[in-house]
Parts: C-alpha cells; sequence; structure tokens
C-alpha cells in the first residue's frame, strides 16, 4: 500500500545504507544564472566533467531586467552572471539552454513544464526552493543548496533524507475568481510558516482535479512556504492533455506507452498518511497576505489583527513585528488598503492562463491613477501568444506596462523593485522583508485580485467591482 511519493522515491533509490541519507538519482537538473557559477567554478577546480549534459537544462531569469536586455546589461552583477553562466554551458557542454536570444526563454519554472521537460515519474531538483513546482505533473521535485549543486553536477545523484507524507484534502468547488492562489495560502495559513517541514504534502480531492495544469502548478509552487519539501499530486487527464504534443514529451506510441506507465502513479486507497489537514474549497474567498511570511493572509473583507489575539508568544511577535514594517495598525480594513504597486507575472502567476484571468477584469478599464501595474509573462511563449490573442493589447490600453518575460518584481535581484516604503499587491510567493526591494511592503494576491486592486488602488475582491 505505497503512497506516490513511495512510488517515486523507491524508483530513484541508487543506494541506501542504515543511519545515511538515501541516495536518489536525479533525471533533470535545472541550472540559473544564480546558484550554478559556485557549482561549476567547484568542477573545474576539481578537474571533473559534467556527469550528465544531457540531463542538464539551463536558463536565464532571476538577474535579468525586463524593459532593455541590450548587452552588455546596464547592471554589472546581472551581466556577469549572464555571461558566467553562459561560459559554463558552453564549456560543460549542457544540452538544453534557453539563452537571452531564445523566445523560449523565460522564468525557470515556467519554461521547464511548458517545454514537457519535466514528466510523471520523473526526479527534478534545482538551485532553487520553488522547484516544488513540477510536482504538479506528477514529479519528484525540490529545491537544492549550491553543494548540492555540484554534487548533481558531478554524480547526477542526491544524498536525501526520505520526508513524510502529509495530504491535504480538498473538497467542494472554488467560486468564481476565487483561485489555487487563494486555496494554497488557505493551505499554508492551516499549516503555518513550518507546519509542513520535513514532509511532502499531496495535494488530493476534487477541488484539486477540478484546476488546470496551471492551477496545479500553482499549488505545488508554494509548497515550501509552509516548510514542505515538495508538493505532489498524482497524473490524471489533465496532466495528460496538458503534455501531449510538448517539444520533449513523447510521441506517438511512446505517448502512449508511457502513460499506462504515469497513471499507476497514484497513492494506494488503503495508504495511511503520517498528516492529514482538510478544507472545503466552497468555503474560499479572495484573500491577501498582511504581514510578512505567507502564512498571515486573510479574506479581503477581514481587518488586520491584533498581535494579542495569538495565543502563540511566538506568533504574537511574528504580527508585532510583522505590523511595524508593514506600516499597519490592528483593525485596519485590507480591502482598505491603498497600494502603489501591482504585479502580474511570476513563477506562481506568470502562466497564460492567470493573465487571461487578470485581462477579464482589466478589459475596457483603467488603472487608477498613480499605481504603477508590472504585467510580466512567465515565458518568451507566453508573451507571444498573450500579444497575438489580444491580451497584452488589454493590458496596455488599460494603463499597464507589458514587458519581456523574466523573475521581475518577486525578488529584489534586478531592476524592477518597489521602492521603500511603498506597498504592492504581487501574484507572486514571498512576502519576506525586502523580498521586493529594501523597505518595499509586499501584499501576496491572486491574478483576479491583483487586477481589481490595480482598477481601485487598493487592496480589492474582484466582486466587489
Amino acid at each position: 500500500m505505497p503512497s506516490l511519493l513511495d512510488k517515486l522515491w523507491e524508483a530513484h533509490l541508487v543506494a541506501r545504507k542504515p543511519g545515511e541519507p538515501d541516495l536518489i538519482y536525479v533525471d533533470r537538473h535545472l541550472i540559473h544564472e544564480v546558484t550554478s557559477p559556485q557549482a561549476f567554478y567547484a568542477l573545474r577546480m576539481a578537474g571533473r566533467p559534467l556527469r550528465r549534459p544531457e540531463l542538464t537544462c539551463g536558463v536565464i531569469d532571476h538577474s535579468l531586467p525586463t524593459d532593455d536586455l541590450t548587452r552588455p546589461l546596464k547592471d554589472e552583477m546581472a551581466e556577469a552572471q549572464l555571461a558566467a553562466l553562459e561560459k559554463n554551458q558552453a564549456e560543460f557542454g549542457v544540452k538544453t539552454f534557453f539563452g537571452l536570444g531564445d523566445k523560449i526563454r523565460g522564468v525557470i519554472h515556467v519554461t521547464m513544464p511548458e517545454q514537457g521537460l519535466f514528466l510523471p515519474g520523473h526526479s527534478v531538483v534545482c538551485g532553487d526552493s520553488h522547484t516544488a513546482t513540477h510536482g504538479a505533473v506528477g514529479a519528484l521535485a525540490f529545491g537544492i543548496g549550491t553543494n548540492e549543486v555540484e554534487h548533481v553536477l558531478a554524480t547526477q545523484t542526491i544524498p536525501q533524507i526520505k520526508p513524510k507524507n502529509l495530504a491535504v484534502e480538498v473538497a467542494g468547488t472554488l467560486k468564481p475568481f476565487v483561485t489555487a492562489k487563494d486555496l494554497i495560502l488557505r493551505v499554508i495559513r492551516s499549516l503555518g510558516v513550518s507546519g509542513g517541514t520535513g514532509h511532502a504534502l499531496e495535494y488530493r480531492g476534487p477541488a484539486v482535479r477540478a484546476l488546470s495544469m496551471e492551477g496545479r502548478l500553482t499549488l505545488s509552487n508554494m509548497a515550501i512556504e509552509c516548510g514542505a519539501k515538495m508538493g505532489l499530486i498524482a497524473p490524471d487527464g489533465v496532466t495528460f492533455a496538458y503534455l501531449k504534443d510538448r517539444p520533449f514529451a513523447p510521441k506517438g506510441d511512446g505517448f502512449t506507452k508511457a502513460r499506462e506507465y504515469w497513471e499507476t502513479l497514484t497513492t494506494d486507497s488503503d495508504y495511511v498518511f503520517d498528516r492529514k489537514i482538510e478544507l472545503d474549497a466552497s468555503e474560499l474567498v479572495p484573500l491577501a497576505t498582511w504581514g510578512t511570511n505567507p502564512a498571515q493572509n486573510l479574506p479581503l473583507f477581514d481587518r488586520v489583527p491584533d498581535p494579542r489575539s495569538f495565543a502563540d508568544p511566538n506568533d504574537r511577535l511574528a504580527a508585532e513585528n510583522a505590523l511595524k514594517y508593514q506600516g499597519l495598525e490592528p483593525g485596519q480594513k485590507l480591502g482598505e488598503l491603498k497600494v502603489d504597486y501591482v504585479f502580474i507575472g511570476s513563477c506562481t502567476n506568470g502562466r497564460l492562463e492567470d493573465l487571461g484571468l487578470a485581462a477579464q477584469i482589466l478589459k475596457g478599464q483603467k488603472v487608477r491613477e498613480g499605481v504603477t501595474v508590472l504585467v510580466v509573462p512567465g515565458s518568451g511563449l507566453i508573451k507571444q501568444a498573450a500579444e497575438e490573442s489580444g491580451l497584452a493589447q488589454i493590458f496596455i490600453e488599460a494603463g499597464c506596462q507589458w514587458r519581456e518575460a523574466g523573475c521581475s518584481m518577486c525578488l529584489g535581484m534586478n531592476p524592477d523593485r518597489v521602492p521603500a516604503g511603498l506597498r504592492c499587491a504581487s501574484t507572486s510567493n514571498r512576502n519576506f522583508e525586502g523580498r521586493q526591494g529594501r523597505g518595499s511592503r509586499t501584499h501576496l494576491v491572486s491574478p483576479a485580485v491583483a487586477a481589481a486592486t490595480a482598477l481601485t488602488g487598493k487592496l480589492s475582491s474582484p466582486h466587489s467591482l
């Protein structure tokens, strides 16, 4: 009676010794310009080759500007990181690489699944915590540290301690304009920022099955935000339809044969999870974070909580510090907080479905005066599709800035930053202090809430429009 995690783990087990982490084989290793240079340098110094160049896939995304990609880049550090990755890719023979001039290039956790590089049953690692994204297709996917990146480059394996199983059972049906982003924020609030530590989440239930692959990718993407190692979803018809005809997915009889195996990747009905939480999707409403971690979120109609209302002293202190940083007072209505910036994009919500939802709300409207709105597609192909379908024009006519693909305002590692003291409604995955720039104040929201907020100039539910 194995679980989905059990099946994936055992299929990749290379060696197991008592008292030591298991040695796991890696099917796909992702690299980008931020966490890979040190690892390649170590290989070079040790005189080691890249063990499996054809299984390493690279892209440039974190540090790039999204307005002017002219070389050399204006930011000297970004140019150095870009040049280093280009050099390492060529020297070590990385076969799959989406460089600056490639129209496929984009955010690593958007571009790679879009190409079908990850399949159900694969093991996937990257020096990036949001590698958990790819668990949405039924892959064993998790982020690793820089030293571990070197180990994978050299051996195509990684030592790991197997996590426990935590089931997230979601019944019911999501209401209109309530999204997978609202669902995962609610999951994180239930578990807390460390409640998933040492576990793999498996998202289950009819509400999860009803999600598109884009929505599932959002769920898995943010599993890390409650401390979980990964976020798994068993593959099904939605998964197979999404993968069919992707460039790197098997074709014809190969796809049919692969699907026969993929259909076995489910948790057995009599399996007993180590832990379980249950939610009803029909009870969810649009949410927004008020604090400085993703678990500090509430419905938009609610008020900023009083730290004294938290029984746990650690939660109380975290709330006190969050309110001080965010410039908020207990009792303020979330739905009345004015914003200066809106960011629609990232590996959480930069896919075509996300852009389509935001455009549905913005169509024929104008962004509130004084609000700067950046819309950043997750990949070059999404950018192209949005432009060909008219979505991009909707954003432009509404007064948004339509940008090149990239990580952009998700993190303060490129020119797209929120100035100190200003407030941003963001569809990204983290609202830590300084995440979007030194002194910036972030409220995590769904694409629907972001679009409504852009129109009103304050955190707003699309239902209020």
